[in-house]
């Protein structure tokens, strides 16, 4: 047996997503909002994630270069209007974000990074130049404080906090940047568990998720992750016998995979495939798109990590971006689309952009004459 058979479902699996990705863009501010029922209710509006997550999964389908002027002009100032110029932070309008750290952190790296590849520059300054970072950036001794701070007591929410910190680093300057990730790497694999190779507490896929947060880090800076061989089987072991519920839990343990780089044995990795298509097909929804979780898409995608796993004793405000409805998210959507490129990297496979993704450029105009 080998992949052909799962890689021809996985790509039935997008039929109608470009039609739902269409739908989900909003001409006035040249933003994409989250899901379906955060068009038709005027208390949502776009906001940033789903809008570079839209971004994204244009990138991944070869659309970026083939993008309108107006479009790409209408992107550009979509971000750049969300930078406070006196913080250089971006943030939504809704106030809870700010109080939210990993939500800030994404923000800022998903507006930053859209920036750049669609040829737009930020306003102004970023807030380690502006002074605006939080205080354990000014030392070393101050920023593994605040690492040693952190529970990961729910290790996906733990971890992904450990990670957004890490986003100050990069806009330091070149001798401090390289010394803070020589703590940051000597303070992570002191806490890694030597068993399993992953981070933190909480159930198999929580774990994995965590890790997988923390790969964010070393991805950024093009470094090795420790203990990738028992990472390995416990990954393995997780996706034979855990159930999945989450988007996430299908994505995290790919991506993980797919950085660490290490050789899997043929049949092993026909078995992960499998498995990953399987639990897609799960989250698969009527309107096109796919859904964060199995029973509903989450109304606040920054709580969903934690509401339901174990208890976490910071638990960040729920900032509301749908209705939680039977529906596709913008956040599994990108994932999805994600995860068809890792999986086809992992078999060795060339991968050529989903079919009928050529024609989302016509589906959003006829959308458009449309309102």
């Amino acid at each position: 047996m080998d992949n052909t058979n799962s890689f021809k479902k996985l790509d039935s699996l997008f039929a109608g997503f470009f039609e739902w990705l269409a739908g989900q863009y909003d001409p006035l501010t040249g933003g994409f909002y989250y899901a379906k029922s955060s068009v038709s209710d005027s208390s949502f509006t776009p906001d940033i994630e789903s809008t570079a997550q839209a971004l994204n999964i244009l990138l991944r389908n070869e659309l970026l270069s083939k993008m309108p002027v107006e479009l790409r002009a209408k992107f550009v100032s979509f971000f750049q209007h969300k930078q406070d110029p006196e913080t250089g932070f971006f943030l939504d309008k809704n106030p809870h974000m700010k109080n939210d750290e990993v939500m800030v952190s994404r923000a800022f790296n998903y507006s930053v990074n859209s920036l750049n590849r669609l040829g737009g520059s930020p306003l102004y300054q970023s807030p380690v130049e502006l002074n605006k970072a939080p205080n354990y950036v000014n030392s070393e001794e101050e920023y593994v404080e605040k690492w040693q701070s952190i529970s990961l007591v729910n290790s996906w929410r733990g971890c992904d906090l450990l990670a957004s910190s890490c986003m100050y680093i990069g806009q330091m300057d070149k001798e401090k940047q390289e010394k803070m990730i020589q703590r940051a790497q000597e303070y992570l694999e002191s806490i890694q568990d030597p068993q399993t190779g992953l981070w933190g507490e909480g159930s198999m896929y929580v774990r994995i998720s965590g890790t997988f947060k923390l790969h964010t880090f070393y991805h950024k800076f093009n470094l090795p992750m420790p203990g990738v061989e028992k990472m390995y089987q416990s990954i393995l072991h997780c996706l034979r016998t855990e159930t999945v519920k989450d988007m996430c839990y299908i994505r995290n343990p790919i991506d993980l995979l797919s950085y660490i780089n290490l050789e899997i044995q043929k049949t092993e990795l026909e078995e992960i495939i499998r498995i990953t298509v399987d639990n897609i097909e799960k989250l698969k929804r009527p309107d096109g798109g796919f859904s964060r979780e199995i029973v509903n898409s989450p109304t606040a995608p920054n709580v969903a990590q934690v509401k339901s796993d174990e208890f976490y004793p910071d638990m960040p405000v729920a900032v509301h971006l749908g209705k939680g409805l039977f529906e596709g998210d913008m956040n599994a959507g990108t994932q999805a689309t994600l995860i068809r490129l890792q999986l086809h990297k992992l078999a060795g496979k060339t991968v050529s952009p989903i079919k009928a993704s050529e024609n989302f450029y016509a589906l959003l105009e006829t959308r458009l004459q449309e309102k």
